[in-house]
């Protein structure tokens, strides 16, 4: 405990901690170091990261090979130096020179032994490489160069290999397949490296490799409350909170007005209607429950403002530009909604089924749809090997920015099979036009928006406040706020 002080103090010292707004606690701010607060990552096998403090963490201790912009269909390569193709079949990736943490080099072969591996485990990104990439073969040509053959010609291997969960991992890990030796402590090939074991409970130390002058050389990360957190940026005992609980949302504007963001995350929140549900095969019943459906109270009631109502089944963290005209599906209009539901001669009650997830948002949907809809609809859990004859709530979490994924995801969900989705889906992927790409997944997301096999109902985003001192906080929707970006 700090002793107190015998002499009064100054009138000018009194100024001086009045001006500060800082608490008598607060450690002086120490020149090209900050502190940042977050959550308990899930884990920091990058691979298998779905929540946002795990994702600012390997973001800030992996370089993926490159940056890919949906909106665009454009790639900035980062750990590569190009990625090319004359087939969209045979891809050429060209590496730049790079080493891990540990002072090993980062070649070609690393990815290979590492997408080798991931390919063989049930982490989150493995899907990347089995269900979309689906490469027949990926080699090491020389140290500098990965050539990948696909099953079929595809112009999303740019979007796929920037997926951040397919970043490479040192020999070390390859070969002892300690994965949770290695969460404790993860040898990346970015800016910042974790200094010291990972403290669960508590955060870790990361340090800038390289020096880079007007950068943070040092990021502390502690893991907390985050109302805590946003109490403690205010009162300057930390510089960046990166999660603003729901009852700071409004405050936040006030508080931090020009030191907070707002970002799209790649997750989105959907009620799928499969094959087993032939009560729902109608089309105006599955639009019925899409207007009865009040985004609003999801999103201040269970979603605690962490989320936007959807404007559409491509989620912003992987939409490809802006949508042409508004989603009347997504819209709220309760009268409409019982009257199609009556037009189609839908009698009894419904179920809204949800998985393993926390179950409140599902069940305030199913409250709020009995309410518009007239009739008595409630939240059940899924059966263990069953298959639900209702809807399904389901939350899908991105593990690439490209949008083939999700309209794919959302399709195998539904059992969804119309040819003209999958024609648009195909076109989108194979044009060599990435405006043309851009447009051709609209449309095809417009089809599936006229069947409606799911109904968009929100998309999460991320929020975050930091201090004065603090500054180039960007954001992006894998990583959140760029650790290797901030400076003081």
């Amino acid at each position: 405990m700090r002793s107190r002080l015998l002499v009064p103090l100054t009138l000018a010292a009194l100024v001086a901690a009045g001006l500060s707004g800082c608490s008598s606690s607060a450690e002086p701010a120490q020149p090209g170091v900050l502190s940042v607060g977050l959550g308990e990552p899930g884990t920091l096998v990058p691979a298998d990261v779905t929540d946002p403090s795990g994702r600012l963490v390997t973001g800030a201790l992996w370089t993926p090979l490159a940056d890919y912009d949906p909106a665009s269909g454009k790639a900035t390569p980062r750990a590569a130096e190009s990625i090319s193709s004359t087939d969209q079949v045979t891809w050429t990736v060209k590496l730049r020179p790079g080493k891990f943490h540990d002072g090993t080099p980062v070649t070609a072969q690393s990815y290979v032994d590492t997408w080798k591996a991931i390919a063989g485990h049930h982490w989150a990104s493995t899907p990347v490489l089995t269900k979309s990439l689906r490469a027949k073969e990926i080699t090491a040509v020389d140290p500098a160069r990965l050539r990948i053959v696909l099953d079929r010609p595809s112009n999303q291997v740019p979007a796929w290999l920037s997926a951040p969960g397919l970043v490479p991992m040192p020999a070390s890990v390859l070969k002892s397949r300690d994965w949770n030796g290695f969460a404790r402590h993860p040898i990346g090939n970015g800016p910042l490296r974790l200094e010291g074991d990972w403290q669960s409970g508590s955060g870790g130390k990361l340090v800038r490799v390289v020096a880079d002058p007007g950068r943070a050389k040092e990021i502390n990360l502690r893991v907390g409350n985050p109302a805590e957190q946003y109490d403690e940026v205010k009162e300057g005992k930390l510089d960046v909170a990166t999660s603003v609980p729901g009852d700071r949302h409004e405050a936040m504007h006030a508080d931090f007005a020009d030191r907070h963001a707002m970002w799209a995350l790649p997750r989105a929140g959907y009620l799928v209607f499969s094959a087993e549900a032939t009560r729902f095969a109608d089309p105006t019943v599955r639009h019925a429950f899409a207007l009865g459906t009040d985004r609003g109270a999801l999103e201040s009631g269970p979603l605690a403002h962490q989320a936007d109502a959807a404007k559409g089944l491509l989620p912003p963290a992987v939409a490809p530009g802006e949508r042409s005209g508004s989603c009347r599906p997504c819209t709220f209009d309760g009268p409409a909604a019982k009257s199609l539901l009556n037009q189609a001669g839908f009698t009894g009650d419904a179920a809204v089924y949800y998985d393993s997830f926390d179950g409140t948002w599902p069940q305030a949907l199913a409250d709020g749809l009995s309410k518009s809809l007239g009739i008595s609809v409630t939240a059940q859990r899924k059966a263990t090997g069953g298959k639900p004859t209702g809807p399904s709530a389901l939350e899908v979490k991105a593990v690439s920015p490209s949008p083939s994924d999700i309209l794919h995801a959302l399709a195998d969900a539904a059992g969804y099979t119309d040819a003209g989705f999958g024609a648009d889906l195909n076109s989108a992927e194979t044009t060599t036009s990435p405006e043309e790409a851009a447009q051709l997944f609209r449309i095809a997301e417009n089809e599936a928006l006229r069947d409606l096999p799911a109904i968009p109902l929100w998309t999460a985003h991320g929020h975050a406040v930091w201090s004065a001192r603090v500054h180039d906080a960007v954001t992006t929707p894998f990583t959140g706020i760029d650790l290797t970006r901030l400076r003081d």
